[in-house]
């Protein structure tokens, strides 16, 4: 760095750190997002590229999801790795648009570039992008569809279809669609007001705990689909004894976090015995410590008990005497899923039983087999809020792919429900806010102007991307939608000026499939409201806290001897 006035430069880094600073900083940044956003551009659409990726630990994957490929990426260089993590963050949070929000940002810094050569201060253009965001945000909310009713089943397909169709799985989107929608509307409850949730958001929806998709190795026609409508819940166990049922009709469930066995001592214990009755007393006592707690189990006579920890010889050898049907070392979130889908409560003690914790929700109990492995089901349950989704597929990487679809159609299903509102895809709602940005930048004065109109500029990455992925001719293609929206935004400002209505905009976009400009509401392409905002959101920010980077030091420590 340079000294006062009279003196030379000071030397205050380590030799092996690299600095960049000022325009240098700022544009190293832009080129890193613009890579970031080339490798994953020609993965958006249903005309989408796969990609191959191979792991640290060698093994391959196979997918068009934006957020699975950047994980999968090993990069050193700073705002690369911000943006990564944005995909993170989108699909955290509202579980679609990971590939969206990295194209919209990374065109955001792209167009900001000619803004910094020309020597426009950072901080200018972030006003503009903030301004621009308001602006977005305003006409999402008047295109904005809230005629969705969550019960109504074929709107809900309808819907959800219309989102998963760029994904790997559109071969399957009707038992996707199917699955993924009764999976979640099993696991939805109501809560209670002041219960810590969101405003407007009265259902609480935990998937990653009461939705768990196990999948086997076998092709996807065969799956019968677990119909969560009747509450089914599976593990992947075997009964502890041959000789127990495996097929109980109105089964009552007991759940336990404790072993039964003979306790074993926390620490190490020492014993010496004199004499052969001492030793044959402490046998004894073991047993009968188990046969206690198989007593008092029996006594409130369940049907099935499933426990976290081991269960010994002795104790499975009470419990089949007394006909009832025993599983051991269960994981917690399963135990969680099963007290959930047939009400039954997890006893920590035998001793502390009571006949409330016996769960009755259950209406079937069976093992079946499927492929090398038994599976216990439990089926038709009364009021089930947790279910198991079976996945069978020829690969392994068939198998993944279509779970991280899965999981986005689920994720899908929980934002409408959240927040009921749509608003029309296939880049429609992109070129709709690019045409409002552009007329209200003419009434933006001074500076702030051109970094307004770039977010506008900016917004129509997405149909443009989708028009590349299709094939079709660009230009034309974009220029038609453009002049469609320009003809629908100067109705509605007549309109607006006459008689105070104020009509919705025009819901034309591009039909990923063939590259055609289409209505959306014809064509039935809409995507979640929550999602569209929280992509231009977060993309927009992040495009703000880039470019206000002007500094980038980077270097490696001595090694510590």
């Amino acid at each position: 760095m340079q000294g006062p006035p009279g003196y030379g430069p000071v030397m205050v880094l380590n030799n092996k750190t690299q600095r960049q600073t000022g325009r240098e900083a700022q544009l190293s940044n832009i080129n890193a997002a613009r890579a970031v956003a080339d490798v994953i551009r020609t993965t958006l659409g249903p005309r989408s590229m796969l990609k191959m990726l191979l792991d640290p630990m060698g093994g391959i994957v196979i997918t068009n999801d934006g957020n699975c490929i950047l994980r999968e990426i090993d990069v050193s260089q700073p705002t690369a790795k911000s943006m990564i993590e944005l995909s993170r963050a989108q699909d955290e949070e509202v579980g679609d648009g990971t590939t969206s929000v990295i194209i919209l940002a990374g065109e955001m810094l792209i167009l900001a570039e000619p803004l910094i050569t020309e020597m426009l201060h950072p901080t200018v253009i972030v006003q503009g992008y903030t301004r621009a965001l308001q602006e977005a945000l305003d006409i999402c909310e008047r295109m904005a569809k809230v005629s969705v009713d969550v019960e109504n089943e074929v709107q809900m397909k309808e819907i959800v279809n219309s989102c998963i169709g760029t994904k790997f799985s559109n071969r399957w989107n009707d038992k996707m669609v199917e699955m993924a929608l009764q999976a979640v509307l099993t696991v939805a409850r109501s809560k209670t007001p002041g219960s810590g949730t969101k405003s407007g958001q009265t259902m609480e929806m935990d998937i990653k705990c009461y939705i768990m998709p196990r999948w086997r190795r076998f092709p996807v026609e065969k799956l019968p689909i677990v119909s969560s409508s009747r509450g089914s819940c599976s593990t992947r166990k075997h009964t502890t004894h041959s000789k127990m049922r495996r097929r109980i009709e109105n089964p009552r469930i007991l759940l336990l976090d404790c072993p039964l066995e003979y306790k074993k001592g926390e620490s190490q214990t020492n014993v010496e015995i004199t004499n052969t009755d001492d030793w044959n007393t402490m046998l004894r006592m073991e047993e009968e410590y188990v046969e206690n707690m198989c007593m008092e189990i029996i006594a409130f006579q369940p049907d099935i008990v499933i426990t976290e920890k081991g269960v010994s010889d002795l104790a499975q050898h009470y419990l089949a005497k007394a006909n009832i049907t025993a599983f051991r070392r269960l994981r917690k979130t399963d135990n969680n899923r099963i007290a959930r889908a047939t009400g039954a409560t997890i006893v920590s003690r035998t001793d502390e039983i009571q006949e409330s914790d016996i769960g009755n929700g259950c209406g079937l109990f069976h093992m079946d087999k499927i492929g090398d492995e038994w599976f216990c089901f439990l089926d038709e349950c009364k009021d089930p809020k947790a279910c198991t989704i079976v996945l069978r597929g020829g690969s392994k990487d068939v198998l993944n792919e279509i779970e991280r679809n899965l999981h986005d159609a689920m994720e899908v299903v929980r934002n409408v429900v959240y927040d009921p509102k749509l608003l029309p895809g296939g880049g429609a709602t992109e070129m709709a806010v690019a045409m409002g940005i552009r007329r209200a930048g003419l009434k933006v004065e001074g500076v702030q102007q051109r970094p307004f109109l770039a977010v506008g500029e900016a917004m129509e990455v997405i149909p443009r991307t989708l028009a590349q992925n299709c094939g079709v001719s660009v230009i034309r293609t974009v220029t038609q939608l453009r002049a469609k929206h320009a003809a629908a935004y100067d109705e509605w400002e007549k309109n607006s000026k006459e008689s105070g209505v104020v009509p919705p905009a025009s819901d034309f976009g591009i039909n990923g499939t063939t590259g055609v400009l289409v209505s959306m509401e014809e064509l039935g392409i809409w995507e979640p409201f929550s999602v569209k905002v929280q992509t231009i959101k977060t993309a927009i920010e992040s495009a703000c806290m880039i470019l206000r980077i002007d500094d980038i030091v980077s270097g490696s420590k001595k090694s510590q001897r």
